[in-house]
């Protein structure tokens, strides 16, 4: 079976992860290599280090796709001599392209504080910490009736038309399209000089603005003329709001030590820092994946009875405990759980263009900590 192109593969990456969800100035995006080549295998992975590039090298990986950023910092030399420096000589040598989503996936619906609140069996979730709104756009274009069918498709596929539980939402309307070629085109129907009148269909669907650059490249791919008639607009419809974290409930109330369990269970992890009494009751839960100490008191102030995220500092967890905010640090690392579902959303899309390219998970332990 054909190869998925990499910059397909991104493509495909982005209408769930679009880049446009990154907080500014966030390390995002091909980091190393190039997207425009096929590729037959593409690793999933949460940092990138020596031993990853490692692992990729040996399993035939042509793309690497991770949610921690390689090159955070401005780059001052490569050196062969470090391990990070070797890091980056493999994936140059070996022709492995790094590509990294990092906030993006951390805000996108479905990404990593989804997949956190789920785990945990949350219910009634909302968006812990609101970064901003992805604003709706209208996509009105004009198609011959007989390729109507394919641009619509195409537009669905790409992620236009989406309104709650329904895919592929369009409005259609018939009428008569009038265009002359020029001398020096190419068209698709009719013939240079001379006036032409065709059967179109209007198509009109919606999409939020992040994935624009997708449904625009989607519709003009499969629409057949040289030329493209289309309209965007702006709509005032409210659009989705995404951020970091989420809140939610437990299904029913449980002491925070049976909690404790529970967040170990979720990720896979054989212990957890607690902050609280192991006694005390807890339903209303706040997560955020990574290192969320700046917004411990925000979890206090919307009412959570505990909140779970990594990396949390001791003055953080003096002063929760003070004001009756219980906590549980189950690690940085727990954003591990990106890994499968990145690799499961993606080959679930090329199985369904029939092609040849396999997505996997790292098998490398990247969690640097021991517990001893």
């Amino acid at each position: 079976m054909k190869k998925v192109n990499g910059e397909a593969i991104i493509q495909a990456f982005e209408r769930f992860s679009p880049k446009s969800l990154a907080f500014d100035g966030d390390k995002i995006g091909l980091q190393i290599g190039t997207l425009s080549k096929p590729v037959a295998n593409v690793m999933i992975t949460l940092d990138v280090n020596e031993q990853i590039v490692d692992e990729a090298v040996e399993k035939g990986a042509e793309l690497i796709i991770s949610h921690h950023p390689l090159i955070f910092k401005p780059l001052e030399h490569v050196r062969t001599d470090s391990s990070y420096g070797r890091a980056v000589q493999k994936l140059l040598k070996h022709d492995i392209a790094l590509y990294t989503a990092h906030t993006n996936l951390d805000n996108a619906k479905g990404g990593v504080n989804d997949l956190m609140a789920e785990a945990l069996g949350l219910q009634q979730t909302d968006i812990f910490v609101p970064a901003g709104e992805d604003p709706l756009k209208k996509l009105i274009v004009f198609v011959p009736e007989e390729d109507a069918d394919q641009v619509r498709e195409a537009l669905g596929e790409a992620g236009a038309g989406h309104i709650g539980d329904y895919s592929h939402c369009s409005f259609n309307a018939k009428g008569t399209g009038a265009f002359k070629p020029g001398d020096s085109s190419n068209p698709h129907i009719g013939k240079q000089g001379e006036m032409e009148f065709v059967n179109e269909v209007k198509v009109e669907t919606v999409y939020p603005h992040s994935i624009e650059k997708t449904v625009l490249n989607a519709m003009k791919k499969a629409h057949p003329y040289e030329e493209v008639a289309y309209d965007v607009y702006d709509l005032a419809m409210d659009g989705e709001v995404y951020g970091l974290g989420r809140i939610g409930y437990l299904p029913a109330e449980e002491s925070l030590e049976r909690f404790c369990e529970r967040v170990k269970n979720a990720f896979d992890i054989s212990s957890v820092r607690a902050v609280g009494d192991l006694t005390a009751g807890v339903k209303k839960v706040a997560v955020l994946g990574g290192d969320g100490n700046k917004y411990a008191m925000k979890a206090l102030h919307k009412g959570a009875d505990v909140y779970v995220t990594g990396d949390i500092y001791y003055h953080v967890a003096h002063d929760a405990m003070n004001e009756g905010l219980k906590m549980v640090d189950p690690g940085h690392h727990t954003e591990k759980i990106m890994k499968k579902a990145v690799a499961d959303r993606l080959n679930t899309m090329i199985k369904e263009k029939q092609a040849g390219t396999n997505v996997f998970v790292s098998e490398a332990d990247e969690d640097p900590f021991q517990f001893v």
